[in-house]
């Protein structure tokens, strides 16, 4: 029977991805002494809020996730920031490899609106692994699941998420809207000249705020 640990041992950003990316490097130890043909693992990975303090700037941001802080006593869990897939080589004792993790910019997605609120400190990740871990012996080959309580920590400073992000999309963000919406903003936008979204949307929240009580 086979005996993994996992460990995350660093992150950094990817600068030559298609898509905006993490690469996280991860040690796996078996302890058993049993040889490892070969790893088919899944991940995922998880964010758990709970495990951190926010400024009060981070609080206002994070309102449309959690609430009014009088209710993150609840509202505060961890959720699910996605999924991995990886095959890992033979070894016996330890290995390390990597797995990328494509961000999205989709304020529709939790995990972005969380990722984009955080302006400094550390965000805590939780790695769950399942699959399959393919041995050999005297006898031939074997297969048996990884363990279902293999997981591994990680705290990951905020601020990488945001460098990711500046690789891809310098000083921007992107914001998902329906298409009768964005008919109307550019309507919006043709029928005053303005050159630019960004000076629609100033002018839009410069008119917003005259209009308030």
């Amino acid at each position: 029977m086979t005996s993994l640990a996992f460990e995350v041992i660093d992150a950094r950003a990817e600068p030559h991805a298609a898509a905006p990316t993490i690469v996280f490097r991860l040690r796996a130890n078996e302890v058993s002494g049993a040889i490892v043909h070969a790893l088919a693992m899944r991940c995922q990975i998880r964010i758990e809020p709970q495990r951190r303090r926010y400024t009060e700037d981070e609080e206002e941001r994070l309102f449309e996730l959690f609430g009014e802080t009088p209710q993150w006593g609840e509202s505060l869990r961890p959720f699910a920031w996605t999924h991995v897939s990886t095959t890992i080589g033979g070894f016996s004792g330890q290995t390390e490899f990597e797995i990328p993790v494509e961000c999205t910019y989709d304020f529709e997605v939790a995990a972005a609106k969380y990722l984009h609120a955080l302006s400094n400190g550390e965000i805590p990740l939780l790695l769950l692994f399942s699959g399959t871990v393919f041995t050999r012996g005297e006898s031939g080959f074997s297969a048996e699941p990884i363990s279902w309580d293999s997981e591994a920590s990680f705290r990951m400073a905020a601020s990488l998420w945001r460098r990711v992000m500046d690789l891809y999309f310098p000083n921007s963000g992107w914001v998902r809207v329906g298409r009768d919406t964005l008919d109307g903003l550019q309507r919006f936008k043709s029928e005053r000249g303005l050159p630019t979204w960004d000076q629609a949307f100033d002018l839009l929240l410069k008119q917003a705020g005259a209009e308030d009580p």
